[in-house]
């Protein structure tokens, strides 16, 4: 709504200064003003207003054309392998990436944790050209495989950007369009500083706006031609139940509770030994410097009374 009315405020600007000149008339802004408004309904390409303009041989009806829709996928993989199998796995996942022609694959983001015993993840971050995600998919299943995995989990999701593409194209082609007509008066227009000034503030915002469309676009078509991949790598087998789980898990209770033990009683001997060595210390020393006549803790001894016969 302000860039509208900048643009209302620019055009009778010029108005007023070309009325002031005399050589155009306020009929000739009204026009102008008319075509800076039209390309905002302008949303068809020349095709499509051919197609529109032109009814189909043998039929009355016009024949509308359809365009493709313009879906972004998200695909999500989950994999459970040994623990030790998880980076060869990522990276027979990766070398399958390079592998792709023509710019087909890339990595995004690679990490990995654990390690300890048989508990370890991972996660991969790719984005794979839309027409062979799937497939790629597959082969990635197929590396699991002969890693000695197993799929344990698979989705796919998908955003219609249809609508928002026509929208940004119509905009951008609505604000490109305008910035012409505006440059094109800055131009062959005469005025005060403060018009032109104002004017120039009109092209600066609607070329603003036209890099915001193109980078909207740009962003959208990317997530469309690429889709996006996410695999994520655990390993141990789930619990099958029955009589041996509570044996099993009993028996790592127990290797975890002696270990915190073990823990906690170094941490406890460390504490206590500076202040056992300080003690001793202490001891030493009172022992050291007290009185013959005088006690450890500092009583006066009382001599010895020689026993009669």
């Amino acid at each position: 709504m302000q860039m509208r009315k900048t643009l209302f405020t620019t055009v009778a600007i010029f108005g007023l200064a070309g009325c002031a000149g005399g050589g155009e008339t306020a009929a000739d802004y009204d026009m102008a003003e008319a075509e800076m408004v039209e390309p905002a309904s302008d949303v068809s390409s020349g095709a499509e207003r051919a197609a529109l303009a032109t009814p189909a041989e043998g039929n009355s009806t016009t024949e509308i054309p359809v365009s493709q829709p313009q879906i972004a996928y998200s695909y999500d993989y989950g994999f459970r392998l040994p623990s030790s199998e998880i980076p060869k796995a990522q990276q027979q996942h990766i070398t399958l990436c390079n592998q792709m022609p023509a710019n087909g694959c890339r990595v995004l983001n690679m990490s990995n944790s654990g390690g300890e015993g048989d508990y370890a993840n991972g996660r991969l971050h790719l984005e794979v050209t839309a027409p062979k995600a799937r497939v790629f998919g597959e082969q990635l299943a197929d590396a699991v495989d002969q890693s000695g995995g197993s799929q344990i989990a698979a989705s796919i999701s998908g955003e219609d950007l249809s609508k928002k593409i026509v929208d940004t194209e119509a905009r951008l082609r609505s604000r490109v369009l305008l910035s012409q007509r505006l440059t094109e008066l800055l131009r062959t227009r005469k005025g005060t500083v403060a018009e032109l000034v104002e004017a120039e503030r009109a092209v600066t915002d609607v070329n603003e706006e036209i890099d915001q469309a193109r980078s909207w676009l740009k962003e959208m078509r990317g997530r469309v031609s690429y889709s996006t991949v996410m695999i994520s790598y655990q390993s141990g087998a789930p619990g099958s139940g029955g009589f041996t789980r509570p044996i099993r898990e009993a028996f790592g209770g127990v290797a975890s509770t002696l270990g915190y033990s073990v823990g906690a009683a170094i941490t406890f001997i460390a504490v206590l030994v500076p202040w056992i060595l300080l003690l001793a210390l202490a001891i030493y020393l009172r022992r050291r410097f007290k009185s013959a006549d005088r006690s450890f803790w500092g009583r006066k001894l009382e001599p010895a009374t020689p026993a009669e016969d």
